[in-house]
């Protein structure tokens, strides 16, 4: 994998409430002709489906530039694999969905606009099956497609004066760190309301009715649910400090039996242990988690008491835990014992990818990667790692054809426009680094800092006047979008 770090920008994104302050919610319950009533799927009165898609792309972006996003393809492919195989049988579905992990050990996850749902790493390694994991994922859907959150601004609209500012600034950290978040909310609302962000109660129990059903129609196991449930209650009914999750979505004991008796009403299915499921924790765990000599160990001791789900998950975890201490060879060894076992396998193929780099043994990598670009073009973990290896090995023209490729179907990459600046640096043609900056800078919502990038570059390829005209043409896409915000 082209291993770029968690991204933690110490800059604030501050565009997106910027562009918004001037949108009153109190101004929307003005006209009362246009409203719908409090049934069924509310909200239209508040914000259309498209306005939630440009509101939720702006909170995403914003997300990026303040939260540490886990920027690693592999992990993306299983965590948006998962919850699709969810999407595709959830009804009422108005938007592509995006799922995506924050790097952060407290137990949480959450969604908003335009199908973005946001999932904690420490909630995957806490979860015990797939469907425990499943069953979070699809609670969170559930909210998105019970509109939820516009249904709560309608209500909001209706009692209170506020600036989308506020409401967005505070629905925002309230979802990713509420033990902040609330505070934050709070001030910008009226002290009677409950900390705002909290999910009602008819709220939850609808998430989990229609999430339970979608785990079941799904093929996976519907006790998910209330075990997750059960087993959160139990761990945390003593603790002065609950986790995340239980802050925005409150847990009585009346909702973990409703949630019993509702997966009671579908059939149990015992599901074998999930690979990907495994190699995901082990992942998160030899990756994000711990100290690498504790990793080793564990590994170690997991293997030699034969304690675990799948052998091959473990001895993946051990593989990655020699990585991050160095001892390339002794991954290396279980990584290609691995991959002869299973050849497309992408956790297997990303890590082995890592250790030739590491011991500069570029032509096994290529060769192995060279193979599996044909198998399958454009995914997003097999071409990151090509270029990267392409890059490694000095073959830059192939990794700059490859990642535009790429960026043509997959235009929101962050990491493809970071390697490609990289490929043109080692090519030494800066405008065009500063092309692929400019767009980093735009994923981020800095659409100002983009802006600057891109007229660097204009400065910098006099010579080339189409580019020059496609590098303007870009300025105004921008502005553009940074004014559509501004029109909202």
């Amino acid at each position: 994998m082209f291993n770029l770090k968690p991204l933690l920008y110490t800059f604030a994104v501050t565009l997106v409430i910027a562009a918004l302050s001037t949108f009153n919610v109190q101004a929307l319950g003005q006209n009362d002709k246009n409203k719908l009533p409090e049934i069924g799927i509310s909200g239209f009165s508040v914000l259309s489906l498209d306005k939630e898609r440009q509101l939720g792309d702006a909170m995403m972006r914003q997300l990026r530039a303040s939260q540490p996003i886990i920027q690693d393809p592999v992990l993306i492919e299983y965590i948006n694999d998962l919850g699709n195989k969810l999407v595709k049988n959830a009804q009422d579905v108005n938007y592509a969905f995006e799922f995506f992990l924050i790097n952060n050990n407290e137990l949480n996850a959450f969604a908003f606009f335009g199908g973005h749902v946001g999932i904690h790493s420490g909630l995957i390694t806490a979860a015990d099956t797939e469907s425990e994991l499943a069953s979070v994922i699809a609670h969170e859907i559930s909210h998105v497609t019970q509109r939820h959150l516009a249904r709560r601004l309608e209500s909001q609209s209706k009692t209170q004066s506020l600036t989308m500012a506020g409401m967005v600034s505070g629905i925002l950290l309230a979802l990713v760190n509420p033990t902040v978040g609330m505070a934050a909310l709070s001030a910008s609302m009226a002290a009677s309301q409950q900390a705002g962000i909290n999910y009602t109660r008819g709220n939850e129990k609808e998430a989990d009715r229609v999430g339970i059903a979608l785990l079941a129609e799904s093929n996976f196991d519907p006790q998910g649910a209330p075990d997750f449930f059960n087993k959160m209650s139990e761990k945390y009914r003593y603790a002065s400090k609950p986790p995340a999750m239980l802050l925005s979505h409150p847990l009585p004991e009346s909702r973990i039996a409703d949630a019993r008796q509702r997966a009671h009403n579908f059939q149990a299915k015992q599901l074998p242990p999930s690979l990907m499921f495994e190699l995901a924790k082990s992942r998160i765990r030899a990756r994000y988690q711990g100290n690498t000599l504790d990793n080793i160990t564990h590994y170690k001791h997991k293997l030699h008491k034969q304690k675990y789900a799948i052998k091959a998950a473990a001895q993946y975890g051990l593989a990655l835990s020699y990585f991050e201490n160095k001892d390339y060879l002794l991954a290396k060894s279980l990584l290609e014992s691995l991959t002869q076992q299973d050849k497309n396998n992408l956790f297997y193929i990303d890590a082995l990818t890592d250790v030739y780099l590491s011991l500069n043994q570029y032509e096994p990598a290529l060769s192995m990667l060279e193979r599996l670009t044909l198998l399958m073009p454009h995914n997003q973990v097999v071409t990151l790692n090509h270029a990267n290896a392409l890059l490694k090995a000095k073959k830059h023209q192939q990794a700059a054809d490859l990642l535009q490729d790429f960026l043509l179907v997959s235009a929101d990459n962050y990491i493809a426009y970071d390697l490609l600046a990289s490929v043109y640096k080692a090519q030494k043609k800066n405008g065009l680094v500063h092309i692929n900056k400019a767009e980093q800078y735009a994923l981020l919502g800095a659409y100002q800092k983009a802006v600057d990038e891109l007229q660097t570059s204009f400065n910098l390829v006099t010579k080339q006047p189409l580019l020059q005209k496609r590098i303007k043409a870009r300025i105004l896409q921008l502005q553009e979008q940074e004014n559509k915000l501004k029109r909202f």
